[in-house]
């Protein structure tokens, strides 16, 4: 096994629409077109109204907004867009209707957040961290908790045949067979960091064999091919960024060498013109 955006739609609702064309239909019965329509659009802007109450998530650019509010410092361009995809990917899982927070989840995104990241300073990651989380209104303090939580857990375990949903197993087992079990009735919001946090803890039982995944994917109820589809391509943004970090590193020794061959050249130059003022 190897190591490893969206803003409200201003567009009426069907059902407003409808409405509005049976209500003008009615001038056949004798019904005044203005009294008729006035009365649907009334009522139709009462249900999305109370529809809109039931559920009005903030857009992404209401989180965009608080993640910079909470973190005004310069991002390096390097990181710069991987943040903001990853943001807004984020908000998209997190407002979602069925998304519901666990451990696995918290694990997979620290895991992608520390890995992307890796090259900050520890003062600017850790700011970081918490603006970004605070803006999708979790607790990042949470997050780290529970990741260093179940990865203790984790190592804990005899080997990778441990790690499966269990609800008589330890605490780890536990949170799988619970997590399993809203998998199986349709109830469990699969997301490519879950996925992660599931590779990282079969990491952490020192897993080898590609089957291990294969077996805990299906006793997690979820589909393979998504698990497979997401950690190619998390695997594809750490190369890329890697190369790219790799690249920056050549760039800044070329300019330190420029730079100290043009202090050189100053230094001679200046000693040659002192020795000419000398003689």
């Amino acid at each position: 096994m190897p190591s490893l955006a969206a803003s409200r739609s201003t567009s009426y609702h069907p059902a407003f629409l409808f409405k509005q064309h049976v209500a003008c239909r009615q001038l056949a019965n004798g019904i005044s077109r203005r009294q008729q329509c006035r009365t649907g659009s009334i009522s139709a802007r009462r249900s999305l109204v109370v529809r809109a109450g039931d559920w009005n998530p903030p857009t992404v650019a209401d989180t965009k907004r608080k993640f910079y509010e909470g973190f005004s410092r310069p991002i390096p361009g390097i990181y710069s867009n991987v943040i903001q995809e990853l943001l807004v990917q984020h908000h998209i899982m997190r407002y979602n209707k069925s998304y519901s927070y666990d451990e696995v989840f918290g694990l997979g995104f620290v895991s992608v957040f520390d890995q992307v990241l890796e090259g900050l300073k520890d003062d600017d990651r850790t700011a970081l961290f918490n603006a970004y989380i605070a803006s999708l209104g979790e607790d990042g303090n949470q997050y780290r908790k529970d990741a260093e939580k179940v990865e203790a857990l984790a190592k804990e375990l005899s080997g990778p045949s441990d790690l499966k949903p269990q609800a008589e197993g330890g605490d780890l087992q536990k949170t799988l067979a619970t997590i399993a079990e809203r998998s199986k009735e349709g109830k469990f919001l699969y997301t490519k960091f879950f996925a992660i946090g599931l590779f990282r803890l079969l990491e952490l039982t020192g897993a080898k064999d590609p089957k291990a995944l294969e077996a805990l994917v299906s006793s997690m109820n979820i589909p393979q091919e998504a698990v497979s589809r997401d950690l190619m391509t998390y695997k594809g943004v750490l190369s890329k960024l890697s190369a790219a970090k790799e690249l920056m590193n050549e760039m800044y020794e070329r300019e330190k060498k420029k730079a100290a061959e043009r202090e050189a050249e100053k230094a001679a130059k200046t000693k040659k013109e002192a020795q000419t003022v000398d003689a």
